[in-house]
């Protein structure tokens, strides 16, 4: 077991290369065995991509998921973070959104009923201390904990509207994490390898998923990757503050909105902009950040990869703040957030320009379907 922890690198080196060969394997044999399972219709969903795809790509996470943990279990691989308790936290909950995805692709469930999985997806990872200490009070802990676990869920769900978009942009947070450890616990911790199994299987799952796709994650892929990272991200990126009496602290909420940046705000702008549309903003549409960058008369791998390297960035920014951590001041909690800011006013600019050529251009077709038919006549 030491000569392993000596050299850990070389390890995870042989299990990243290994894991996506295995992502690689068995994405091919769901795209050549899926007939019926998990097939998204275009009748069935809006979605912008409207072609009929297996949509069995959440498969590969979890199986990899479970291959990883079951690993990390046989070696007994230590962590500093995260005790028994919550490493069974983390496996019950994202097999509950394992199986909430499941049953909503293969059944179409209600939207009440998802929400009564992820509420005790949530709940899950709540009892078993996974917990975020926002306050000093326990109560609007466990409140927002939840609100945080169900939000994150239903926000990685409503991204999974464009070819490689989300596995692209939860790549990237699994980055982010990784720095936060490898910056504050360093390589032996074993949760590394959970998270490198699930960035493999991402990998993997983007070679099918890539513009043009041959295969959909599905509400199976996004489900349990929306409660995996809320679980993961609250241990190592909720805990960003000073020890202090203060009853609520700003700069803990800077690493959460760096790393899901990309989420966040198309959540926030979709959410927002139907409401004042006065429509309910749990009905899904074309009405999407992601959808909005196409509408500029970028191609789909184009936006897939801008959101990429958006999402990218805060990983950077991560680093670098670690870096200024001992020294950390006001200044830079109100950067991070000026940051944000930013980011989403030029989301909301680029949003509008969007829509209006989107417009222009309906206008366009229905002038020329027009004018064909005065011909026609």
């Amino acid at each position: 077991m030491n000569a392993l922890l000596e050299n850990m690198p070389l390890f995870y080196l042989v299990f990243l290369g290994g894991s996506i060969l295995f992502s690689i394997m068995i994405n091919e044999l769901l795209l050549k065995f899926s007939k019926n399972l998990g097939t998204r219709h275009k009748d069935d969903l809006l979605r912008w991509n409207a072609e009929s795809k297996p949509s069995v790509g959440g498969l590969s996470f979890f199986i990899i998921f479970l291959v990883s943990l079951s690993l990390l279990s046989l070696l007994r691989l230590p962590s500093e973070s995260m005790d028994h308790d919550m490493m069974l936290g983390i496996f019950g909950s994202s097999l509950m959104g394992f199986m909430i995805g499941l049953a909503d692709d293969a059944f179409n469930t209600r939207p009440l009923l998802k929400f009564l999985g992820q509420l005790l997806a949530a709940n899950i990872l709540v009892t078993s201390g996974i917990i975020i200490e926002l306050t000093p009070d326990l109560s609007i802990n466990y409140f927002f904990t939840i609100l945080w676990v169900i939000g994150i869920m239903n926000s990685i769900n409503m991204l999974d509207n464009m070819d490689g978009v989300t596995a692209s942009v939860s790549l990237s947070i699994i980055a982010s994490i990784i720095t936060v450890i490898f910056l504050h616990e360093g390589l032996s911790d074993s949760v590394i390898l959970l998270l490198l199994g699930v960035a493999t299987s991402l990998i993997g799952f983007l070679v099918f998923n890539w513009h043009p796709s041959k295969m959909f994650m599905g509400d199976t892929g996004s489900q349990f990757l929306g409660v995996f990272l809320a679980g993961i991200s609250i241990v190592y990126l909720w805990g960003f503050r000073n020890e202090s009496n203060e009853y609520l602290q700003l700069k803990q909420l800077v690493l959460p909105l760096l790393a899901f940046i990309v989420p966040i705000i198309d959540t926030a702008t979709v959410f927002i902009r139907r409401l004042l549309r006065g429509q309910s903003p749990f009905v899904g549409g074309r009405d999407h950040t992601t959808h909005h960058l196409s509408y500029l008369g970028l191609s789909d791998g184009m936006v897939a990869l801008i959101v990429f390297l958006l999402s990218s960035l805060s990983t950077f920014l991560i680093y670098f703040i670690f870096q200024l951590s001992e020294d950390w001041s006001y200044l830079y909690t109100f950067a991070a957030f000026a940051y944000f800011l930013l980011v989403f006013v030029v989301m909301q600019i680029l949003y509008n320009k969007g829509a209006r050529r989107h417009r222009e251009q309906e206008a366009q077709a229905e002038e020329s379907t027009s004018e064909k038919k005065l011909l026609i006549d």
